[in-house]
């Protein structure tokens, strides 16, 4: 058995992160910065130490619709194509300091027009921005906002620069009573034309935000999809495990799940980390990723987050390992990529580190 992972080595580790915010990872010092150079003047405080401590105080809500209120001032900043080519390259260079070797970062082209950008030139900024840091790879996904009624057009969006940095699509915001069908159209829109889709389903809303994410959308992949525990169940006396339906589709049919604990933990999802449904999947077998979400947000790095749960969990090399194939497995990028990045860069790694 290999040892125990130093947070040293699993910094050293490849990894691959399915789950990220562009709007949610800035630096403080961007944030100030690009405050003062487009005269935004609703930040709670311009010292740059201050303001990465507020925001993260502000994610401890305990409900994720609290945890998205910080996102305005953010958001708020990022109205420019300088804004936001500089925000891509640096969340680009602050991954790739991380270990990380490819990531999809995701962003809502809607909410960053208010200055007078077409959502095609929002993307091309994010796009170039990404391009520019080289030893990390970034897929873009572009989002639509489940409270909104542009999901067609964001989807229509992402076809278009799907062979130009942009590799698949999103719907994020509150889930409760904003469920994944009302943007039918623009999942079997992208259904018609083969393009991949993730759904924000299963983090503030049960099982049948998963339910509809799967069987009605059609979703590639679950963002989060903690709730999914909803549907499991153990013998109180003997200490069984049983998977309901749902469950047990989504382990049969190995949807990845793209889990965020410390977020989870934020928003009153997962009570603490230790009791985070993310051990039980992964000792069930479930398609386990483990995700940042918004890094400046939580105050999270997904070296951070794996060496968190590798301490509550008892996480040795092999399941990291895992956890990195399960990853790369269920990005975007096409069959020949991922087995690029499988076998040239995460196996020989931790094959050096005696995991099989």
């Amino acid at each position: 058995m290999p040892d125990a992972p130093t947070p040293e080595q699993i910094l050293a580790a490849p990894k691959v992160l399915l789950h990220d915010h562009l709007d949610g990872g800035l630096r403080p010092a961007t944030v100030v910065d690009l405050a003062r150079e487009q005269g935004y003047d609703r930040l709670p405080t311009t010292d740059v130490a201050e303001l990465g401590t507020w925001f993260t105080a502000q994610a401890w809500s305990g409900s994720l619709e609290r945890y998205l209120e910080p996102f305005s001032h953010t958001v708020g900043v990022m109205q420019t194509a300088d804004a936001l080519r500089r925000v891509a390259a640096e969340a680009a260079e602050d991954l790739r300091a991380d270990g990380v070797v490819y990531a999809e970062v995701r962003f809502a082209p809607e909410l960053h027009t208010e200055q007078g950008l077409e959502l095609d030139d929002v993307v091309a900024a994010v796009v170039d921005g990404f391009a520019s840091v080289g030893g990390i790879r970034v897929g873009t996904l572009v989002t639509a906002m489940r409270h909104a009624a542009r999901s067609v057009e964001v989807a229509g969006l992402a076809l278009r620069w799907r062979d130009r940095g942009v590799v698949g699509f999103d719907i994020a915001g509150a889930e409760a009573g904003y469920p994944p069908t009302r943007h039918l159209d623009a999942f079997q829109l992208l259904q018609r034309e083969n393009a991949h889709f993730t759904i924000h389903a299963g983090e503030a809303f049960g099982l049948p935000s998963i339910w509809e994410a799967l069987q009605w959308c059609g979703a590639d992949r679950l963002g989060h999809g903690v709730r999914i525990v909803d549907d499991i169940t153990a013998d109180p006396v003997t200490g069984e495990v049983h998977l309901g339906r749902l469950a047990a589709y989504v382990r049969d049919m190995r949807i990845p799940l793209e889990m965020c604990p410390t977020s989870n933990v934020q928003t009153g999802a997962a009570a603490s980390i230790a009791e985070h449904p993310v051990g039980l999947l992964r000792r069930l077998r479930f398609r386990v990723t483990v995700n940042t979400d918004n890094r400046l947000m939580s105050g999270v790095s997904l070296s951070g987050e794996l060496t968190a749960c590798a301490a509550a969990f008892d996480w040795s090399f092999d399941d990291l390992r895992r956890l990195t194939l399960n990853a790369t497995k269920s990005t975007f990028l096409d069959f020949g990529e991922r087995l690029t990045i499988m076998s040239d860069v995460v196996k020989p790694f931790f094959a050096d580190h005696g995991a099989a």
